[in-house]
């Protein structure tokens, strides 16, 4: 483990994956923030962090409009990247493909809330449509659409993108920037007594460090840090399974991150194509559980993908691993910014699987909420905290 340069910071950061990075990245390049910043990371190969096991996809089909607002930033930034990141001619161009995500309903309760979401989404200038059986059909014949009644697809700003290389760039850069990424293990905090701020942090190597404000990107592991300050969050980790495959007869056109009512979603993958879903006991599972099951592949996956799309009868698992989301068991959203006690503790918690995606966007309000005390772009704020003490979900209806 890494020893401290200072024993005084004003950001103390818990978590160095892709929220860790992107919060010191923002802030670090925001004019009027002038602190010093510490970021604490308990595995620097991050083997096991939900960043280095996502599926890098990003999607405006949200029922809640600041999620759709959210991502929407988030592809611009990703399609600028370089120019948000100064132009540094180190820093590579990243790309958006946008083959879409494709809901498919199969009952009318269900084509009504696409509908609906739509219509939320249209009217924020996102490019879903809403289309019959029949249109889907012709766009995409391979599908075998028995029981499919409608659908939602969008192929603007909607598809997949490097995360890694999102990732891996605010971190190299915060680091030029003089933000200190350290390996080691933050295993206590420190409180006042009036407990309105958490005055410092205690490493696993024993160094006692003073923080003006901590952040909270523990990613699975949030609700182990929250409660070293004597907070309570409903976020847990959950098994998401992931396979990557070849198709003996492959489509003649890119496949949409189709998402099946029986939960298991599939897309392109460059020359292969790629699937995922949850257990059927979608249960919390202990922080260092990554075991694969594959009975999932042979009992549930492969029989979906066969049915729905009936080239893919024919196909060879070519690579499979399980990552943890964060899950937040209140509405499966974020949970974000400052503990209304607690001041100077802040959330960036329980993404539920959206995280990566979000990540442009979040980074960047938090540390507008760091730095002015506000959100200054978007108002983030119906992901406070306060909601989580009153047992008041954010509902949105568009969660994978």
């Amino acid at each position: 483990m890494q020893a401290p340069s200072h024993d005084s910071y004003d950001v103390v950061i818990v978590g160095g994956a892709i929220y860790g990075s992107a919060v010191a990245w923002f802030l670090v390049s925001n004019p009027d923030f002038q602190g010093r910043i510490l970021v604490v990371e308990r595995d620097p190969t991050y083997a096991f962090a939900s960043t280095s096991h996502t599926n890098s996809c990003i999607r405006q089909q949200f029922s809640e409009p600041i999620n759709v607002q959210i991502s929407q930033f988030g592809a611009e930034y990703v399609k600028n990247f370089r120019s948000f990141m100064g132009n540094d001619p180190e820093v590579p161009a990243l790309r958006l493909h946008s083959f879409g995500y494709l809901y498919l309903a199969d009952n009318e309760g269900f084509a009504a809330v696409l509908r609906e979401n739509q219509r939320i989404q249209a009217s924020l200038g996102a490019g879903t449509k809403h289309m019959t059986a029949d249109e889907i059909a012709a766009a995409y014949p391979f599908y075998n659409l028995d029981g499919i009644i409608a659908g939602n697809h969008n192929l603007t700003d909607e598809g997949y993108f490097d995360g890694n290389s999102l990732f891996d760039w605010w971190k190299r850069k915060a680091k030029q920037k003089g933000v200190e990424f350290l390996t080691n293990e933050v295993i206590a905090m420190n409180r006042n007594a009036a407990e309105t701020e958490v005055e410092s942090v205690i490493l696993a190597s024993g160094e006692v460090v003073s923080c003006g404000t901590v952040v909270n990107c523990a990613g699975p592991r949030a609700a182990l840090t929250a409660r070293m300050a004597g907070i309570e969050i409903p976020v847990e980790p959950r098994k998401r399974f992931t396979f990557v495959f070849e198709a003996a007869q492959p489509l003649d056109r890119d496949l949409p991150l189709t998402i099946d009512p029986s939960g298991v979603h599939m897309r392109t993958d460059g020359k292969y194509y790629m699937a995922g879903c949850p257990p059927d006991d979608d249960g919390p599972v202990d922080y260092t559980d990554f075991v694969e099951d594959h009975a999932i592949w042979e009992d549930k996956v492969w029989p979906i993908l066969a049915t729905r799309v009936p080239q893919f009868e024919a196909i060879k698992l070519r690579q499979s691993w399980v990552g943890h989301y964060a899950y937040n068991t209140l509405d499966q959203n974020t949970i974000l910014g400052r503990h209304p006690q607690t001041q100077n503790f802040v959330f960036c918690n329980g993404f539920s699987g959206h995280g990566l995606q979000q990540s442009p966007a979040i980074g960047r309000g938090l540390a507008e909420l760091i730095t002015h005390g506000e959100y200054r772009t978007l108002d983030l704020s119906p992901f406070g905290y306060e909601r989580v003490l009153e047992n008041r979900p954010f509902v949105e209806k568009a969660v994978i």
